[in-house]
């Protein structure tokens, strides 16, 4: 269930990572407030991240986006897949390795930096690399699938089956995962969301003792912060709405959840419970015959508290979701992508 903060949520942290797509940016565009309350995490003196599971671009090239959609950002700010998957190749092979890569740029230069050397003949290659790549060609794929399926170990950079693109979602890095993985009858070592590695490389890089990750999506955000036992804020400027979170099991729920990133910036009350009936701030929740029913008059942001928590207590309890199909949240926020 939900937890309190008695004062603004970003008092209790030094560290705000931020997940990119759907809560910094929705396409080529900052998300309206976002660049302003970033820079007010910064000058609040906390350490903040972007993190992001997408392999094929450099954290100098992430940064350069965010400049550009208006959100100061510099490659430090960044943290990639890519760079989490190399830090575990170097770990376990050591500097020098030569690592088949099947990948793009982000995934080459995060190599590099990690001391490796990235290689597309496999005689000598000690371990596969992969993340997202456009130009990867399948005759590529096929060689790599054979040789994991014949032992060599193989590092994933992420498993995201969609990726954003301007012609709507289509296939990402996880399906090519599963193809491999499928062939070779074996599990690829993941670093991305919601796996630790990346969630750890972020900590190591920027810094910070009590991190708290936006984001959202239920299933890389806030399941990769409760890998680490970290706290985490669900946005709905994204890929989640209310269906999806009434859907939620324990291990995809948030600790917090806001319409937008103001919620960082105020306290976090949780609903009380009598009986069946779930109440915050003029609200009231229930599901009845199946069915979430919400009333009264309040914020948007303890309505969310209040639906959520209704939904999960009856998810709980009867062990499939209540129908949200006639309930329509308030306020502008919508799902990303929706009209």
């Amino acid at each position: 269930m939900l937890e309190e903060s008695t004062t603004a949520l970003v008092d209790a942290h030094d560290l705000v990572m931020f997940d990119l797509d759907g809560v910094v940016y929705v396409g080529g565009e900052a998300i309206d407030g976002v660049p302003e309350a970033i820079d007010r995490v910064r000058d609040s003196g906390r350490h903040v991240a972007f993190v992001t599971n997408n392999a094929s671009r450099t954290p100098d090239q992430v940064a350069q986006k965010l400049t550009k959609v208006g959100v100061a950002a510099s490659a430090g700010d960044v943290v990639t897949s890519a760079q989490a998957a190399a830090r575990l190749l170097a770990e376990e092979h050591g500097a020098g390795a030569r690592v088949l890569m099947l990948g793009g740029e982000g995934l080459r230069v995060a190599l590099l930096e990690a001391g490796l050397e990235p290689v597309e003949d496999p005689d000598g290659a000690v371990a596969v690399a992969s993340g997202y790549g456009p130009d990867v060609r399948w005759r590529d794929i096929m060689r790599v699938s054979t040789l994991v399926r014949d032992g060599l170990p193989y590092v994933a950079s992420n498993t995201d089956l969609t990726i954003p693109t301007p012609y709507g979602l289509a296939p990402g890095h996880g399906v090519l995962v599963r193809t491999i993985t499928g062939f070779a009858g074996v599990e690829a070592t993941v670093a991305g969301k919601p796996e630790r590695p990346l969630m750890e490389e972020t900590v190591r890089r920027v810094g910070g003792d009590r991190p708290l990750m936006v984001g959202d999506r239920l299933d890389t955000d806030i399941e990769g912060a409760r890998a680490i036992d970290a706290p985490s804020l669900l946005v709905l400027t994204g890929v989640t709405w209310l269906d999806e979170l009434a859907a939620a099991p324990p291990r995809l729920r948030p600790t917090y959840v806001s319409p937008t990133l103001a919620g960082l910036f105020e306290p976090q009350p949780v609903p009380s419970v009598e009986g069946a009936t779930v109440a915050l701030g003029g609200w009231t929740a229930s599901v009845e015959d199946g069915r979430l029913k919400v009333q009264g008059d309040g914020s948007d942001a303890d309505w969310w508290r209040v639906a959520a928590t209704a939904c999960w207590r009856h998810l709980d309890e009867v062990g499939h979701p209540a129908d949200v199909s006639d309930t329509t949240p308030p306020g502008p926020v919508r799902r990303l992508g929706a009209e």
